[in-house]
């Protein structure tokens, strides 16, 4: 399998940068990271690098059940662990968030990739070794499922917030060997999944080192921007990837706004333009193609 030309150029670089860094919780050190992986974004994925090679097993998702107090229920959630996992290792932790309607199997679907792409990443050198997370995100106490797209349900949404501080992140440190701290722990999602994580992502920094969004809904206010680099501090992300496609007819320009809101707060990120990608898995491979090779470095 080969690695893209472009790819293998930006990676001798991180490596070279990172050789010679401290603390990844610097801020000089941050935006020097953040510049050497816009150098690393590529429009698509390469074919290879996500699908899965014949004769390879990749490890499978495996559907667990946690109590969720914010919902007042038990919630599924399914979990990624990494080949040749070991109990006796840290790992750090990936929570991949799905779109408007769906649920926690949308991500583990083999149309997206998830475990090939990743998986043939880590033997290619270009990706950590982790354990991905995808949550079902809708979180109300009166009813279990989406029922439209509207105020209350949207509520429902935005409160997951509150189940995954308060129970899931407890439930996967609990029972999985993980390397805690925000310099371990990254955020991105799909759809209002990619709303979220980057609501949660800018709201949480000391809990996020990592946040993503891939054709993120509408939702975030204006004011979630303004003086976010005073809010960010001594944690200001070490990676901050929002992906958008000029193709997309479902949510539209409205990534590109926040993309305005980024740059006119003087917030440093990295953005990735698509120009073909339609609102479904073929803008979600490549986002994550970027973002898992950008990760816990």
């Amino acid at each position: 399998m080969k690695r893209p030309h472009k790819v293998m150029g930006a990676v001798t670089a991180l490596a070279m940068m990172l050789a010679g860094c401290g603390s990844s919780d610097s801020s000089s050190q941050g935006a020097s990271f953040m510049e050497i992986c816009k150098e690393m974004v590529t429009e698509t994925a390469p074919n290879e690098v996500y699908v899965a090679t014949s004769g390879v097993t990749y490890p499978k998702f495996e559907k667990k059940t946690y109590y969720s107090q914010t919902a007042e229920r038990d919630t599924p959630v399914n979990v990624l662990l990494p080949d040749n996992y070991s109990p006796d290792k840290k790992y750090p932790v990936l929570y991949i968030l799905h779109g408007y309607w769906d649920n926690e199997d949308w991500m583990t679907k083999p149309v997206v990739h998830v475990s090939s792409m990743l998986n043939n990443l880590i033997k290619l050198g270009e990706a950590k070794e982790m354990i991905v997370v995808c949550p079902y995100i809708y979180c109300s106490k009166t009813q279990e499922k989406c029922t439209a797209m509207d105020g209350p349900n949207t509520a429902a949404y935005d409160n997951f917030v509150n189940d995954l501080l308060t129970d899931l992140m407890p439930f996967i440190e609990k029972n999985y060997p993980v390397a805690t701290g925000r310099e371990n722990t990254a955020i991105t999602g799909f759809s209002m999944g990619g709303k979220e994580a980057l609501q949660i992502g800018f709201e949480h920094p000391d809990l996020f080192g990592y946040i993503g969004g891939v054709c993120p809904a509408p939702g975030l206010n204006n004011s979630l921007f303004t003086g976010l680099n005073e809010k960010f501090g001594e944690n200001k992300p070490r990676v901050i990837l929002m992906s958008a496609s000029e193709a997309d007819t479902v949510v539209g320009k409205v990534p590109f706004g926040y993309e305005d809101q980024l740059n006119s707060n003087g917030i440093e990120h990295i953005f990735h333009k698509m120009t073909k990608a339609q609102h479904n898995q073929t803008s979600v491979i490549p986002h994550l193609y970027n973002f898992f090779r950008m990760l816990f470095k």
